[in-house]
């Protein structure tokens, strides 16, 4: 099978949607913030507020390199903003990559009261900007685009089909 690495800003089901096709597919399932996490010994949130967004990019780019050397086969979804360092979109770019996305309404209501430190002055506002800073990087790099507003099994189902689709 080799790598599919999910990409969207946060709160389109990177990571849940990457849990339930590595359950369909057999595979192992990766996550760049746990692989950060894990590396820094805080959670990406965390990370991310104590060391700032520049120093949080170069280990998100290493969380992400890692993944992609940790496991030949696997589903990995990789935190919203992978996008913002150039090198992590070279590496992207190379990669069977997806897209995930969906309504800004869907994507506030999922996130709820989440830890997510660039949202937090105002999550509307702020998830505009994001979309609107990420938005054409998020296509640059990858190989197609999956609306995640449906039900879960319907968005596997799906992406099931594009990856067959796209890989013949």
């Amino acid at each position: 099978m080799g790598h599919l690495v999910l990409v969207g800003l946060p709160g389109v089901g990177k990571t849940t949607l990457a849990r339930a096709l590595a359950e369909r597919w057999h595979t192992e399932a990766l996550d760049t913030d746990d692989v950060l996490a894990s590396a820094v010994g805080a959670s990406a949130a965390q990370y991310l507020r104590d060391e700032g967004e520049k120093n949080y990019r170069t280990r998100e780019f290493e969380a992400l390199r890692a993944a992609l050397h940790e496991a030949s086969d696997a589903v990995i979804a990789t935190g919203g903003g992978i996008v913002c360092s150039s090198g992590a979109r070279a590496a992207l770019s190379e990669e069977f990559t997806l897209w995930l996305d969906c309504d800004d309404d869907v994507i506030l209501a999922r996130l709820g009261d989440g830890d997510r430190p660039l949202l937090a002055a105002g999550p509307a506002e702020g998830l505009a900007r994001l979309r609107s800073e990420r938005e054409e990087w998020y296509r640059e790099v990858s190989r197609g685009r999956i609306d995640t507003s449906a039900p879960l099994d319907e968005v596997v189902a799906h992406v099931a089909r594009e990856v067959d689709r796209l890989t013949r």
